[in-house]
Formats: structure tokens, C-alpha cells, sequence
């Protein structure tokens, strides 16, 4: 064996366990042989391109037969943590072997002179010695001085092999001075180093950089880099969601993630000196339960991690629906009642990274006390030194500290555990923080969370003062629900705590989701959101008991995660729960019903005809009093809006106002602020108010084109956009327009219509969207005066940038117009539609369609739910055109991935659907919409005649 060989072998085999199994995984000795070989065989002594080539299919080899078993081992233990150790010293091992190669048989000089030595550093995170499958690796070539002829061709030897073999490779080539130099000045370069991990080269280079960087460096910069670093954390928080409960979270990046972990590692090993949770605990910094769920949370997160690498072949950090359930079931997590089998694992992972914001809080607490203790040392190390200690009114168990509450001793919540609610009731009143002490001391006191304190009386009314809080109740419930007093005061929300839907829909868990319900209540009751919700502002304004909205707030979504409808059973936990609280029988029942019925609003105001006086008299029948009209329209607002960026939008408030307007004279006698009449006569006054530049026949002319619904479901801003685009179209003398808006925030692009109007036009809309693959999300359908459709079509975002997706928006418009105008035929349009990326077709929605005469005095009422894709408006409206029926208001709405349409029909004369048979046939035909896609229009298909109308087969 050539002295390159063996030290390859000595240091791959280095100490007589192999807790990663690497001989399992590489064969170190084969590997030195083989390359000797092909040095041995070459003429110039393993110099030549043709020996770089052996060499170069040879570590490939190696590589990928080395990265299938650990891919393997994963499988077998589970264990991400040695996933990633595994990964990080097959790397080693490779790095090792094409260096001492290019030295022994490249370079040719073994024996290098003083200032030729080099030593290869890993660093960053291949320095922690682990890696993810697709990760970068990162390299420090260390050099004693300037770069030599004979360092630079060896890391050019080792960085083309390693970019030849597919790896990307950072790299940096600095002197022992330079390292020094820039680490005083640059943090990222400083924590870079700060984990560094020799690979190959010299031991003494590596040796001379750690004594220098701990004495010239690290000494006495504690507070500088502790700040730096969670200044970049919040940063980075900031930038890729500022909570660990988004569905789709970045396992790497995100608030909860790797990346918290590593920042709680470089605070404690830059600060402390250590390298291990042993270390912390030994130094009492964290107990052994906190070290074992760091251990647990980095071997879970670098599962998950490492899984995502795999399956995708590539480096991808953010945990995306199309990845969940695959890893679910690599992970062996199973379907239980209520809960499948990837919400159950979200739920384990929200959890791990709920745990890593504890440990962040415990660790910061640490470092306060130490500052408290030493001042000249620790000054200004996590938070300027504390301002001197205030004494809380009425208690001595507590006191505040630099504007944050603290606890006055070790026992104060095991002498009087009700003071695990008053705490946050204090901080609450007073509007102060939570030092991370009192957090820890919380956390750490949880068993006191017992039935006693759950039955409580004053526990229980400082709970609801909390939850009541007039300036910031969002803020106390959060500390509360983090420190885990939440859960196990109100255990059916300990069920709902880290659990996610999976589903397109919903932004957030299910728990952060209430939260943030509280906290636009808490806005709109402040006067913060008037312009956007003035009626929920006035409603508030003038209530005269908070507690039930605010109860049924925190409620609404309590039972989530269950086998039975969640409103249902959140109305009995209501019942159960509120006489617990203080709650007086009126009050129960009025909580239980605002829980059981509030998805009502919404569903009636999206998914109804609001100008039929069916749907009014129906809605106000449901709610029958007029506080209950009050309360329920302020919960829908807050629950909509609580469910993600860009969800509400004008349009959706603009129809629960009208929807609560024209409920309210029947729930007060007839009596109402305003009757629809009013309503619409006030609205054509702001309209003709906003054209006051048009001369006045004109503007006359241009709001008698409009019918009142307009003016009622339309927001102001809106219908002046509406008015300029008519105005151009008609200056223009064109007979068909189309016009483009898009909004980055709530990912929404809309396309404005104005066309003849004919039964087929909704269908040739759609149609046209289909063919350029974009998928409708909302619409809304007007007709005017002279005969004309002004159509509203709301698609889903399909490019980050303005400019590209105003374009891509135009062409679906040129798509639209060239079918409306008869210049293409659908068939031949949709023949080149593109494929869409919809990720829909991981979530099973079984279609359902109801033909309901009941709803309407005038129409037929056709509601299809269903799996949503592109094109499918275009064949329901076309199937439904193809059974002889007339659109007279169609209503559509998309939650995600599931869409519910809802038609208002009637035959072609007029009569609505009252034949059975017919009415099966209208079931049918549709249901084949969503079973059969590539049988219709927009699947590429074309059906027999009996198919389209809905006929069965005999």
C-alpha cells in the first residue's frame, strides 16, 4: 500500500467503534487500492487526463454506492442526526482521498516545504460535521502565508474533481492572518470558521487558527456575536414567515427549523466554550429533559431534512403538500380517527419546532442571568443591561424588569399555582413582556396545570380577563399557548395546539389560526381596521358584552382534527367549557350557536344568490336575532381573514355587508339603519361622486346601465375601474373588451369581460382561462341594461413578478376574445392549452352535486363541490349548457384545492327544474365532469350525445 493509501485508511479508521457503520458504507482500504492502482498503470504516475478520468468514475462510484446505503440506513433506524453524520464523513472520506492523491501522484511533494503546507477546513455546516443529501459543501483552503504554485494546484485538483463528480462547492482560499483579519469584521466568515473541522492537510495549520481565533477573536466579543446572531435570526424570520406554524414551512430556514438550532449551537459553543448539550447541562444551562429535546428536535428536523433531499434528488428546504405525505410515510406515521396519516406528522413536526423556540427562550434566559451577575463581562450581551427593578402593585410573587414581568422567586407557582394564570393576567394589564426566566420557570412548572387549577373560580375569570384584554389579548395568549399553559388549562385546545389541515386552504395550524382570529378582533375593536370593515367597527363600537364573541372566537375551530363535523362538536365543547369560565346560561347557548353556525355567513354571501329573497329569508331564519346577526358577521371576518394572507379581499366584504343589511329588517320588524333601496340609491350617489369629472348626461347615462345587485356586491373602487373600462371600450366603438389587474398580496389576478350577453358566455370565459391554464378562483356576473355581460373572473397567480404575469394574464384575454369572437373554436384553443402544476391532485375530494329546488322561489339551485383544476369551470358551465339549461347567477368559490360552485338555473323557457328524472340527469352529467376529466372539453375528449346530456347507459 502506497503512503497515500494508508493515510487514507489510518484516519477513516481511526478508533475502534463505528457508530456510523462507515465500513458499511465505503470501503476505505478498496478505495486507496484502487486509486494506487490507477497511478500505478499510468505513465506519468496518475498526472495524466487519462488517470483523472479512472480516478474521476471511480469516486463517483464510490459516491453514489456510499450514499444509497446511508439512504438505506435511514430507512432501517430513522435517525436523521446520523443521516447526516453518515453523509458528512463519506464526504470526509472522498475530500481526503483526492487530495492525498493530487499530493502523492499529481503534485508530487509529499514533503512539503514550510510555506507550501496547506490544511483543507471544512466549514458551516459540513463543519458541524453533518450534511443533508443536496447541501453544499463547504471549504476553507489554509494556507501559513500566501498562496504557492503547489497549494493552488492541489485545491484546483480538488475542487474540479469534486464539481466533476456533481457536488456544489463553496470555497475560500486565506492565509491563518486573513481568517483573522476578516472574522473580526464579517460575522458570517466568523461563524464559518467557528465550526470548522479539518479534513485533510496539516494538523498544526488548524491548530495555530484555533488558538488565535479564541484569543484574538472570540475573547470578549460574547455580547457582540449573541447580538449579531439573533439579529439575523429575526431577520430571517422575517423573510420566510414570522411563525413555525405555516403548512408549508421551511425546514432549514424556517421560524423553528434547522437554521434556530444552529444559532442556539453557535451562542452556546462561542459563549460557553462547549460543544455539546452534555456540556450545557453540566453547566446548568439546561436541564437533562431540554438537552434530550435538543438531541430529539435535531435528529427529527435532519429526518425530515434528509428525506426531503432524497426523494426530490436535490436540495429543497421548504416541506411542500406534495412532500408531506410521502415523508409521513417514510417516517411510519399512520391514519388515526379524525386525523390522517400526514396531518399526524405535521403535527410532530410543529411540535419539534414549538420545542426549539423553548430551548431559544431557555438558553437566552441563561444568558441574562450571567449578565445580571457579571456586568462588566456580559454587558449589553442578549438586552442593555436591566433598568432597576419595579415592584408590581398587589403582589409580591412578581415584579417587571426592563418592561418584562418576572418572578420573584423559584416557588412562586408551587405555592400558588394560580399565579400561572395571573402572571399573564399582570402582564396583560400592565402591557408588558415575559423575561425568558419567568418563561422558563413556567415552562418547567407545567405539572401544576391540574384539574384543580382548571376548576379554579379566579383562575378561571383571570383567564377570561386575559382572553378579553382590550389592548393586545393575542400577545398574552401566545406566551401563554408557547409556555404550554394554554393546552393544559383548556385541554381541548391542547388537542388543536401544532394540528394542520392538509389542504390548500389554510395557512396556518390550526391553533395559530384562533390566535390570529383574536388578534383582528382585538384591531377592529381598537378602530385599527375601520376602512376595511366599518360595520364590524360600528357593531363593536356598541357592544354592550364582549365575552361571548370573544369565547366563541377562541372556540370556533376548537374541534378540529375530529371524526364529527367540528362545529357540532365545538358546540359541545362550548356548552362544557364556558359555565367553567363564568359564562351565565344566555351566554353558553349563544357561544355554543355562534360555534355550531359559523361557516353560515360565509357560505350564504359566497355561495348564494343575494338578490334572490329566498336566500335572505332562509339566512335570517337560521339566525333569528339580531345580536346574533351582530356577532356572527364580526366572527366571519375575523375567521376569513385569520386564515392567510390574501384571503379576504374587498369583494368577499362587500357581499357579507349586503348580506347583513338586507337581514337586518327582518330580524328587527322591518325596521333597518338602511333598507336596500337606500343601500343602492346612496351607491349610485358615491359612484356618480367618483365620476363628478364625467359630464353629467354621460355619467347619468352610465349608472342607469347597472342594476341595483351591482351596485350593492361591488366595492366602490371597483365599479369606478368598472365605469373608465366601459368608457374606453365604448369611445373605442368595440362590441367585446377585456382588461387585466394584478395584486401580488392576495396572489390574484383579475380579468374584466365586457362582451354580448348569451347563455354560452361563461362557458367561452372559462373556457379560454382553461386554454392558457390558468384556474379560476372567483367570479362574479353582472348584465347591464343595453343587453351587455360584464364579467369579473378572479385566476390564481402564476409568476412572482408584475410584468410577467400582467402578460401571461393578456394572453388569456386574447385567448378569451379570439373564442368570443368566433375567430378560434374551443376544440382547437383548448388542443394547446398548457398543463397545469396545480397541486390539487394530492388532495381526494369526492364530488358531490345537489340540485335543490328550495332555495329559491324562481330558480333551480345546482351546487357542485369538487376536486378543483384547470378548466373545470369551462365543462361544467359547457355541460351545463349542453343540458338546455340557462345560467342566470353563477356563484364561484374555491377553498384551496376543493371548489364550490353554485348555479341558479332554468330551463330554456323560463320554468324551473322539476322533474326527477331530469334533475338525476343533472346529477349525473356533472358528477362525469369530475370522474371522467378526460372525456371533456378541457380534458382533451369529446362525448357522445347521450354523455353530454347527462343519459345513462342501459
Amino acid at each position: 500500500m502506497s503512503s497515500s493509501s494508508k493515510r487514507i485508511a489510518a484516519r477513516s479508521t481511526s478508533g475502534e467503534a463505528d457508530p456510523l457503520r462507515m465500513a458499511e458504507i465505503i470501503d476505505v482500504e478498496a478505495l486507496a487500492s484502487d486509486l494506487d492502482a490507477i497511478a500505478a498503470e499510468d505513465e506519468t504516475g496518475g498526472g495524466s487526463a487519462r488517470a483523472r478520468g479512472k480516478v474521476l468514475a471511480l469516486l463517483k462510484a464510490a459516491s453514489e454506492n456510499g450514499r444509497q446505503a446511508v439512504k438505506a440506513m435511514l430507512f432501517e433506524d430513522g435517525h436523521g442526526g446520523l443521516c447526516a453524520e453518515r453523509l458528512s464523513a463519506l464526504q470526509d472520506i472522498l475530500i481526503r482521498a483526492i487530495h492525498d492523491y493530487a499530493v502523492a501522484h499529481v503534485v508530487g511533494t509529499v514533503n512539503a516545504s514550510s510555506g507550501e503546507r496547506m490544511t483543507v477546513l471544512a466549514v458551516g455546516g459540513y463543519g458541524r460535521g453533518k450534511l443533508a443529501p443536496g447541501s453544499d459543501i463547504d471549504l476553507l483552503f489554509l494556507l501559513p502565508y500566501k498562496q504557492t504554485a503547489h497549494s493552488e494546484q492541489i485545491a484546483e485538483y480538488l475542487l474540479y474533481m469534486l464539481w466533476d463528480m456533481g457536488f456544489t462547492v463553496g470555497h475560500a482560499t486565506r492565509s491563518v492572518q486573513e481568517c483573522i483579519r476578516l472574522s473580526r469584521t464579517d460575522m458570517t466568515i466568523r461563524t464559518s470558521i467557528l465550526e470548522r473541522r479539518r479534513v485533510a492537510g496539516v494538523e498544526a495549520l488548524e491548530a495555530e487558527l484555533a488558538e488565535r481565533f479564541g484569543q484574538e477573536v472570540v475573547e470578549g466579543t460574547s455580547a457582540e456575536f449573541i447580538a449579531a446572531k439573533l439579529a439575523e435570526r429575526d431577520a430571517r424570520h422575517a423573510k420566510f414567515g414570522d411563525t413555525r406554524y405555516l403548512v408549508e414551512p421551511n425546514v432549514k430556514e424556517g421560524k423553528g427549523g434547522l437554521r434556530d438550532l444552529n444559532t442556539l449551537f453557535w451562542i452556546t459553543k462561542y459563549h460557553y466554550r462547549v460543544s455539546s448539550g452534555e456540556d450545557l447541562v453540566r453547566l446548568g444551562v439546561l436541564s437533562r429533559h431540554e438537552a434530550n429535546l435538543f438531541v430529539k428536535a435535531d435528529d427529527f428536523l435532519w429526518a425530515v431534512r434528509c428525506h426531503m433531499h432524497f426523494i426530490a434528488g436535490k436540495a429543497v428546504e421548504r416541506l411542500s403538500f406534495d412532500l408531506q405525505p410521502e415523508i409521513a410515510g417514510r417516517l411510519g406515521y399512520n391514519t388515526h380517527p379524525g386525523l390522517k396519516d400526514v396531518e399526524r406528522f405535521m403535527k410532530h413536526y410543529f411540535l419539534m419546532a414549538k420545542d426549539v423556540g423553548d430551548l431559544t427562550r431557555i438558553i437566552c434566559a441563561a444568558l441574562e442571568d450571567e449578565q445580571a451577575k457579571d456586568a462588566p463581562r456580559f454587558r449589553n450581551l442578549v438586552r442593555n443591561l436591566r433598568s432597576r427593578a419595579r415592584k408590581i402593585p398587589g403582589t409580591v410573587d412578581f415584579y417587571v424588569d426592563n418592561n418584562r414581568i418576572n418572578v420573584s422567586g423559584p416557588d412562586v407557582f408551587q405555592k400558588d399555582p394560580v399565579n400561572l394564570i395571573r402572571v399573564f393576567k399582570l402582564a396583560a394589564s400592565l402591557e408588558l413582556e415575559y423575561h425568558p426566566a419567568a418563561l422558563k420557570l413556567i415552562r418547567r412548572s407545567l405539572r401544576l396545570v391540574n384539574a384543580d387549577l382548571r376548576e379554579n373560580r379566579e383562575a378561571n375569570s383571570l383567564f377570561l380577563d386575559v382572553l378579553t384584554d382590550r389592548k393586545d389579548p393575542e400577545l398574552h395568549l401566545r406566551r401563554m399557548n408557547e409556555a404550554g399553559v394554554l393546552g393544559r388549562f383548556i385541554p381541548e385546545f391542547g388537542r388543536i395546539v401544532a394540528l394542520m389541515q392538509f389542504n390548500m386552504y389554510h395557512h396556518y395550524t390550526v391553533d395559530e389560526h384562533l390566535l390570529r382570529s383574536i388578534s383582528i378582533l382585538s384591531r377592529i375593536e381598537r378602530g385599527d381596521l375601520v376602512d376595511d370593515h366599518p360595520v364590524a367597527t360600528e357593531i363593536t363600537r356598541a357592544l354592550k358584552d364582549r365575552v361571548p364573541l370573544y369565547v366563541a372566537l377562541l372556540l370556533h375551530d376548537i374541534a378540529k382534527g375530529r371524526p364529527e363535523d367540528h362545529s357540532v362538536a365545538g358546540a359541545k365543547i362550548a356548552r362544557h367549557l364556558c359555565p367553567r369560565l363564568g359564562l351565565d346560561e344566555r351566554e353558553t347557548e349563544l357561544v355554543a350557536w355562534l360555534v355550531q353556525e359559523h361557516l353560515v355567513m360565509s357560505m350564504t354571501a359566497q355561495q348564494r344568490d343575494l338578490n334572490d329573497r329566498k336566500t335572505i329569508v332562509d339566512f335570517a331564519e337560521k339566525v333569528q336575532t339580531l345580536e346574533r346577526l351582530n356577532l356572527l358577521l364580526i366572527l366571519t371576518v375575523c375567521d376569513i381573514r385569520a386564515v392567510g394572507p390574501g384571503v379576504w379581499n374587498g369583494w368577499k366584504g362587500q357581499l357579507i355587508r349586503t348580506l347583513y343589511w338586507d337581514t337586518e329588517p327582518l330580524l328587527t320588524g322591518g325596521f333597518s339603519q338602511a333598507s336596500r333601496e337606500d343601500r343602492g340609491r346612496a351607491a349610485k350617489a358615491r359612484l356618480a361622486d367618483a365620476l363628478s369629472d364625467w359630464p353629467i348626461a354621460e355619467r347619468e347615462a352610465y349608472i342607469d346601465l347597472h342594476y341595483q345587485n351591482y351596485f350593492l356586491t361591488v366595492p366602490l373602487e371597483d365599479q369606478r375601474r368598472h365605469a373608465e373600462f366601459i368608457r374606453e371600450m365604448r369611445l373605442a366603438g368595440l362590441a367585446l373588451a377585456t382588461a387585466v389587474r394584478v395584486d401580488a398580496f392576495t396572489a390574484i389576478t383579475e380579468i374584466t369581460v365586457l362582451a354580448s350577453d348569451h347563455p354560452r358566455l361563461l362557458s367561452q370565459i372559462a373556457g379560454g382561462c382553461a386554454a392558457a391554464g390558468a384556474n379560476i378562483a372567483g367570479a362574479q356576473i353582472f348584465t347591464t341594461s343595453n343587453g351587455f355581460a360584464l364579467d369579473i373572473i378572479r385566476i390564481n397567480r402564476e409568476f412572482e413578478g408584475d410584468e410577467d404575469e400582467r402578460r401571461r394574464a393578456q394572453r388569456v384575454c386574447r385567448n378569451i376574445e379570439a373564442l368570443l369572437s368566433g375567430r378560434e373554436a374551443m376544440p382547437n384553443l383548448l388542443a394547446r392549452r398548457r398543463t397545469s402544476t396545480q397541486q390539487a391532485g394530492l388532495f381526494p375530494v369526492k364530488p358531490r352535486v345537489t340540485v335543490d329546488n328550495a332555495l329559491s322561489n324562481r330558480f333551480t339551485v345546482i351546487e357542485v363541490e369538487g376536486l378543483d383544476r384547470t378548466g373545470l369551470l369551462a365543462d361544467l358551465t359547457g355541460a351545463i349548457a349542453d343540458l338546455s339549461l340557462d345560467i342566470r347567477s353563477a356563484h364561484i368559490t374555491t377553498y384551496g384545492e376543493k371548489v364550490v360552485d353554485v348555479f341558479y338555473v332554468t330551463d330554456l323557457i323560463g320554468a324551473k327544474i322539476t322533474s326527477q328524472s331530469r334533475a338525476e340527469r343533472i346529477e349525473r352529467r356533472l358528477i362525469a365532469v369530475f370522474e371522467n376529466p378526460e372525456e371533456e372539453a378541457c380534458g382533451g375528449g369529446s362525448l357522445s350525445f347521450p354523455q353530454a346530456v347527462g343519459i345513462a347507459k342501459r
